[in-house]
């Protein structure tokens, strides 16, 4: 799945990516600072029914939500971390393993913790403010 997005374009495009991974449950995010992952992550997580107010979790490294069900729905930035150590005791690899839904951020800080079976989600800009998604591992 490869596409151009505007900003506009967002909650129908996370309306579509959730139908193409139903059953993913870890979902990581690669991109240069100010790609627009926690952006489109909030799209997506608006599209699971989360009312909560998304912020990005740079600084506390994991915001937990409630889907529409009351499910959690975990969003995590690595961008802080150092190592996989200071990944696990962050509490990184107890969500991930959890069975809810997991929205990784900067993953390549630790890439141990996930399998080559992850779906991937890269972002890059492109002209005129649009970005470019691509997702792997459908």
């Amino acid at each position: 799945m490869k596409q151009e997005l505007s900003l506009h374009e967002l909650e129908s495009f996370a309306a579509e990516f959730w139908q193409q991974v139903a059953n993913a449950k870890v979902i990581l995010f690669y991109g240069q600072m100010g790609a627009g992952k926690t952006t489109l992550i909030s799209a997506l997580c608006r599209a699971l029914g989360v009312q909560d107010t998304l912020s990005s979790p740079t600084f506390s490294i994991i915001n937990e939500y409630a889907d529409g069900q009351g499910r959690p729905v975990y969003h995590m930035d690595l961008y802080r971390l150092n190592s996989y150590e200071e990944a696990v005791q962050a509490g990184v690899e107890d969500c991930i393993t959890s069975g809810y839904t997991c929205l990784v951020e900067w993953p390549e800080k630790a890439p141990q913790l996930f399998d080559a079976q992850t779906v991937q989600v890269h972002l890059s800009v492109m002209d005129g403010g649009k970005r470019l998604v691509e997702v792997k591992g459908l």
